[in-house]
């Protein structure tokens, strides 16, 4: 199975030296991550220290170098106590807002963002949580593809194309060393949070990239989707309540 990387609750004010830890483990084995960039940060469990003022032309740059750059929602507060279509967490700034809304929330975080120069059609939804009319909202802003669901491949639904995340992260890199030949082409993403990322997270993250079959981001976006019918969606949306009850009560 081949692990791609995306990088949560980037904005200005986010904990730096933690990123920067990261990114230098990443260029160490030439790894090109998704960063999902929140446009309009309000939310202050994500102002971990001083603001970055040259964030934008920052970002640019990782975009230009490589990195694929996602939508993160708008200001990342939750309105919401929804879990929507992909209920890993109750709780959302998307799943359960009026369609106009949402719309309103997808252009005016685009623009921001389109404003410093950085394009994108991808969307990472805060908390992973969206709902049917997000999904609607997405295809008239120009969004086609989201960073969330369960899978071993990229599948299409709705018209958008879903690059799923890991269910469990211990069982893909069980029994799936560096060099397997024998393994499937199979794909999932690893989900990190810099923010609150601590030495024991950074050594784990070295070990996975020196023992696993790691991939720049570009390489699965580049994979041919699947059709993805409403009994594999019904799958998805109850591996996401087992795994919501999971973290919560183990």
């Amino acid at each position: 199975m081949k692990i791609a990387i995306r990088m949560d609750d980037i904005s200005p004010a986010m904990d730096w030296d933690r990123f920067e830890a990261f990114r230098s483990l990443l260029e160490e084995h030439g790894i090109q991550p998704l960063i999902g960039v929140v446009p309009d940060n309000q939310d202050d469990n994500l102002i971990r220290g001083r603001e970055k003022k040259e964030f934008w032309e920052y970002v640019k740059r990782l975009q230009q170098s490589g990195w694929a750059v996602a939508l993160h929602g708008y200001r990342h507060v939750y309105t919401q106590k929804k879990g929507g279509l992909f209920p890993l967490n109750h709780f959302s700034e998307f799943a359960g807002v009026p369609y106009g809304q949402q719309k309103e929330m997808l252009e005016e975080g685009r623009k921001i963002l389109e404003s410093h120069g950085i394009v994108t059609d991808i969307f990472m939804a805060p908390a992973h949580s969206y709902d049917r009319n997000t999904l609607k909202a997405l295809a008239q802003t120009g969004f086609r593809r989201v960073t969330d669901g369960f899978g071993t491949r990229p599948y299409r639904w709705r018209g958008m194309v879903f690059y799923p995340i890991s269910f469990r992260m211990k069982n893909s890199l069980k029994n799936n060393p560096k060099n397997n030949s024998k393994k499937k082409e199979e794909f999932t993403t690893l989900v990190v949070h810099a923010n609150t990322m601590d030495g024991d997270d950074l050594e784990r993250y070295r070990r996975i990239l020196e023992r696993q079959e790691v991939i720049s981001y570009g390489e699965y976006l580049a994979q041919p989707p699947e059709e993805r019918g409403i009994l594999g969606r019904l799958a998805e949306y109850w591996m996401a309540v087992a795994k919501h009850l999971l973290v919560k009560f183990l």
